[in-house]
This record gives structure tokens, sequence and C-alpha cells, in this order.
């Protein structure tokens, strides 16, 4: 795997996610991932967990985020971190995009 360190606006691809919407690894080290997802207006970030502690900035767009069980509307400018394990999932309110940082990297989102 080689280390990203460096990204621009619009450059990587976008991927299909398994639940319909789509994202791309903008920079990524072996301790630190950052991802950008896409949203259609009602798309679903299906409730899972992982080990990883994700932090999350909404760059655009309104979302109704659970963690643990705990639901907040978040817009433009919030955010919010998953401690490692906890379950989690969002539902996008409008069209919206979120940044993601995940520690350590996903390893499974670099696999083609």
């Amino acid at each position: 795997m080689s280390t990203k360190i460096f990204a621009h606006a619009g450059e990587g691809a976008w991927t299909a996610t398994p639940d319909g919407n789509r994202r791309r690894v903008l920079l990524h080290t072996d301790e630190l991932m950052l991802v950008e997802f896409g949203f259609d207006k009602g798309g679903i970030g299906a409730l899972h967990s992982h080990p990883h502690v994700q932090a999350s900035y909404v760059a655009e767009g309104r979302f109704e985020v659970t963690i643990d069980g705990r639901t907040e509307i978040i817009g433009t400018g919030g955010g919010f971190i998953v401690p490692s394990g906890l379950v989690h999932g969002v539902k996008a309110l409008e069209a919206g995009r979120l940044v993601d940082s995940f520690t350590p990297h996903r390893a499974d989102f670099l696999s083609l």
C-alpha cells in the first residue's frame, strides 16, 4: 500500500458503497485515513460498527446521525465522533457529503 499525504479538490475516483452511496479515499497513512462520502437525499449509511475510531465532519447537507442508540440531526459545519466498536449509522435528510477520518486506516477501503 502506498501512502497518500496530499489531496486536491475533485481528484480521486468515487466508489459505490454497498448501501447505495459513494466514497473516495482522500488521504491515508497506516495510522490515519481521510474519506469523503456522498449521499443523495434519503441515502442511508446502514447501522454498523468497526474497531476504528471515526471522526466525521458534515461538509454539506443535513444528516440524522445515530451512535450507540442516541440520535441527533447534524448539519453543514457540524461533526461527530464514533468511539471504537459503537454501532452507528446515518440518514441523509438532504443531499450531502461527510468527510470521515479513521484511525487506524480502513484497509477494506483500499482493496480493489
